[in-house]
Formats: C-alpha cells, structure tokens, sequence
C-alpha cells in the first residue's frame, strides 16, 4: 500500500534537476517540478505549495492542463523562478468560508480588500500560455451578492494579487468568472502584464439584463511604480482598469473593454490624511466595446476620473467617482488645471452629438468647447460599436495625447 502511494505521488509531482534553463533576472534553474491535477474533488492546494517551496527560488516550476483545486489561501514566494501554469487554478465558491477574514490576506490596504492569492517575490515569470490561469467560479458569488448587501472590505477575494513585487512578469494568462476585482498590484515596482483575459459573464438568465457583475474590475493598481498593462481583453461589470492612489509611470497599450466603466483614473483622496499622486500615466490603442444590453447594460464611460471631496464617509471611506468618454471628475476642494488634449479624435454614433464632461477644473484645452464649459456637460462621445481613444498620456493634472 505504502509503495502504490509513494508511486502515484512521485508520478504527480517530479523534482529533478534543470540542466541550465535561464530564469528571469538571468540565474540558472537548479529545480524543475511538474505538476499533473489530482482530479476532481480532491485538493491540489499541498502539492501546489509543496512545488513552489521547493522551485520558488531559482527554480521552474510547469503546471500541466487541468484544475488544481485550491481550498486555502496561498502564497507563492517567487525570486529568480519561472511557472509554467499551463492549467486553471480553481478555487470553489464556499462563499462562507472565504466571507471569514481569517481565511484571506488584507494586504491591499485600499478598502481593506480581501486576497485568497497573493504572488510576491523578484525576477520571476508566470506564464499561463493562454491555457490556464484562475478560475473564480464567480457565477455563486454573483447570485448571492444579488440579494445579500455588497461593501468594500466585506471580504470577497480578489482573483490574482501582486504584492510588494521587484521586476514581476504575467503572461498569456486568464482569469475566468472572477467573483471581485480580477487583479490587483500593490507596492510593487517593474511589473509587467502581457496578455491578460477576463471575462466576468452572468449566465443566469434571472438576471439578464442588469449589472449581476459589479466590482469584477479587470485590475486595480495601488502605490506601484513602472507597471506595464499590454495586450488585455477585460469583459467585466466594473472598471476595466482602475490607477488609484500613489501609482506612477503606468502603460497601458492594446487594452480591449467590453461593457463595464471603461478606465478609471481613482478613485484618489479616499483616506482624508494620506495624499494620492498619480503621475505619468500613458494609454495608447485603447477599444471600448458596449455590449447587447441583456448581457451586459454598462458601459457609460470611456476614460475617467475619480476623487473625493475631502470628508469621510464611513470605514473604509465609501462613495465618491463619476461618467463618460472623457470625465475628469475632480474635487471641489482640489480642483484639476492645466489639462490639455492633442489629437484627440473619437467619434460619436450617427444622431447623437458628442459630450465630454470636466468637472471642477480648469484650463482645459483641447476638447470642443472645453474651454468655455469648464464645468458643465458637453454631450457624450461613442462611436457605433464602441469607444476607441490613441495614444492618451494622463497625469494627475495633466493629459496630453500622441
């Protein structure tokens, strides 16, 4: 008995020597460890621990196609490592056990969100190859939220969380049905995501027709510095991406949204004490898709931003953001100057004039009639079967376009 255990197990997870595999960061692989699921109903969150303890650091580690069952929080120490995923992470709707705080990390301090897995490390690479990534099994968490009250900080997990990472690279990789924000990168620097694919879809015909899908941003970034987003196709009911507070030297290039708020720029000035800077944000190739109503009614805003207005409103601080196209929401107690536009051409749909709204700011130029509307609502831009905006660089304050 002992040996047909022993068995089975070396055959679902070998470690042997990599014969000089380069890593990310330049440093040779002294581990290989390769993973095959345990099938369906058993738990995978052992080996897959097992596997990046011992190839984590200087190591590959090569998941192959199939669910890993993933029953507890994870962390995955990575230095000088690569990962495989050619299959789906698949973490099960228990909504009352991941709803207990004990049972996530809190370590995206904004809103005091909930990660049921975290990748922290340096020089590494996870490569998903288009085959494998997350699955949230977000449809459960949609139907309950649809009748339970939804708060920031309630504990609903974000999918993937990069968190104090050092020249971090994901790539080719999916997250299906995730039950919250997608992504989230956080005290982070040199992250690189290229080639990322969400879809938050509601398939309960219950609800057809409304936003079952909410919070489900594509990612949300949080005092990062050089962090690249390239080559991203997000359907979800929420901000396709959200830069908040204290993110700099941001890409953004290729970026697919399909229904959902469009880009966020926010929300910022949240916590009354602490300042949020966002500078040198750059967007280029952007593509805002409406979808058929019945599957997805969002999609109200193209590019936008978001901020308080100096108060607190509960804990974590709530309510707050804004529109459109183009919707530069600032405070009234901080207005936005100096915003400039060049070449900035986005159509409307045949019969509807175009509006863009800059609220509470000034010296806005560039924009039809922004500079004698400084304030109000001038009609919303879209174009028949989307929004599509080139080369856009955002600064908190500024904005220019290429």
């Amino acid at each position: 008995m002992m040996k047909a255990l022993l068995s089975v197990f070396c055959a679902l997870l070998s470690l042997t020597p990599a014969l000089g595999a380069t890593l990310p960061g330049g440093s040779h692989s002294q581990n290989n460890c390769e993973l095959r699921p345990l099938g369906p109903g058993r738990d995978d969150t052992d080996q897959v621990e097992a596997a990046i303890a011992k190839c984590g650091h200087f190591g590959t580690t090569t998941f192959a196609e199939g669910s890993y069952n993933i029953t507890r929080k994870m962390t995955w120490d990575l230095v000088s490592a690569k990962v495989d995923l050619k299959g789906y992470l698949n973490f099960p709707p228990d909504i009352d056990f991941w709803l207990n705080a004990n049972n996530t990390y809190r370590v995206v301090f904004i809103q005091s969100q909930a990660s049921w897995f975290v990748v922290t490390g340096s020089d590494f690479e996870v490569d998903a190859h288009n085959k494998g990534g997350i699955q949230g099994n977000g449809q459960p968490w949609w139907t309950y939220f649809a009748t339970h009250t939804r708060e920031d900080g309630d504990g609903r997990p974000i999918s993937l969380t990069l968190f104090k990472v050092t020249r971090g690279t994901i790539s080719n990789f999916r997250i299906q049905s995730p039950p919250f924000w997608s992504n989230a990168v956080a005290e982070s620097s040199d992250v690189v995501y290229n080639g990322m694919f969400i879809n938050a879809t509601n398939t309960n015909p219950l609800y057809a027709g409304q936003n079952i899908v909410p919070n489900t941003d594509g990612i949300d970034t949080y005092r990062s510095d050089r962090v690249s987003l390239l080559n991203w196709d997000v359907t979800c009911g929420d901000d396709c991406i959200a830069v908040k507070g204290n993110s700099t030297n941001i890409e953004l290039r290729n970026i697919t949204c399909r229904g959902g708020n469009g880009i966020a720029i926010g929300s910022l000035g949240q916590y009354i004490n602490m300042p949020d800077y966002v500078n040198n944000v750059e967007m280029d190739t952007l593509q805002m898709i409406r979808l058929d109503p019945s599957v997805q009614p969002n999609m109200g805003t193209g590019v936008y931003f978001k901020s308080f207005d100096g108060s607190v409103n509960g804990s974590p601080p709530t309510a707050g953001g804004g529109a459109n196209v183009v919707d530069i929401a600032c405070s009234p107690a901080a207005i936005c100057d100096d915003i400039s536009f060049e070449n900035f051409n986005v159509a409307p749909p045949a019969g509807e004039a175009p509006r863009l709204i800059c609220q509470n700011t000034a010296n806005v130029t560039g924009l039809t009639g922004s500079d004698a509307l400084q304030h109000l609502a001038i009609p919303l831009v879209r174009h028949e079967s989307g929004l599509a905006g080139h080369a856009i660089v955002m600064e908190l304050g500024k904005s220019r376009s290429f």
